[in-house]
């Protein structure tokens, strides 16, 4: 009898467990997708926790510093590694993204310090919503601008 109440006891405890875990991990989720992705499946993923990689266009650029209010567009960028170095780098890519009018695009809003390195041609990687409106709000923006980097590694590999 005194078996009993441990094991039902120890049954409980892992079935709380289990759950917490289940449930912490799904509010965490976030879907990784690209613009097309986003564009396609715009009814599915509306107010769910998403990340979005896109290439900026630099003409979109807005800043209002008394709100600290960025908004700028994206556009569609491959996420897949193989496309990207097929297409010639991630510096070619990124410039023929932003040269093609036709390209998938989506409207980003952020609230926060404007990024040193937001510029046109740079790769964002933001954490958000995607909103009714089908403006995407980031939370978190990362940028990328290999071109930046591209031009100061032959220097600096010349240089010991």
């Amino acid at each position: 009898m005194g078996n009993s109440k441990f094991i039902i006891g120890g049954a409980l405890i892992l079935a709380a467990v289990a759950y917490l875990i289940v449930s912490s991990t799904q509010q965490a989720a976030e879907y990784f997708l690209t613009v097309d992705e986003i564009n396609a499946q715009r009814d599915s993923v509306l107010d769910r926790s998403l990340r979005l990689s896109g290439a900026v266009l630099g003409d979109t650029i807005q800043y209002d510093p008394q709100t600290l209010t960025l908004t700028f567009e994206v556009a569609h960028v491959p996420g897949d590694n193989a496309d990207i170095e097929a297409q010639g780098g991630l510096a070619a890519v990124l410039h023929a993204a932003v040269s093609d009018p036709a390209r998938a695009r989506i409207k980003v809003v952020y609230v926060g310090p404007m990024p040193d390195l937001l510029r046109s041609e740079a790769q964002a990687i933001m954490t958000g919503r995607l909103g009714a409106d089908g403006i995407f709000y980031a939370e978190e923006l990362l940028l990328k601008c290999p071109t930046k980097y591209e031009e100061a590694l032959p220097e600096q590999a010349s240089n010991p």
